[in-house]
């Protein structure tokens, strides 16, 4: 059995990039199964100086696939 890729979107509230992301990638949900973890950045001050305002960002574990926008392509990769 293959294990789900398993996504993570960095985000924060009031941010309508993130709101924009997040509803793109649950319309891929639809079509590819993947599970998808939301991290809200201002809870952890770590992450909150890692990302500051570079946000949305969408990672698999540590590697970051895209930022501010979804890069279709870039997550199709990961599928493969």
């Amino acid at each position: 059995m293959i294990d789900r890729l398993a996504l993570t979107l960095y985000t924060r509230v009031g941010c309508h990039l993130c709101d924009e992301m997040k509803q793109q990638l649950n319309i891929l949900q639809q079509q590819y199964e993947f599970s998808l973890n939301l991290v809200d950045v201002d809870a952890d001050s770590y992450l909150k100086l890692r990302y500051g305002e570079r946000i949305p960002v969408l990672a698999i574990g540590e590697r970051e696939i895209c930022h501010y926008h979804l890069n279709n392509e870039l997550l199709m990769e990961c599928f493969k």
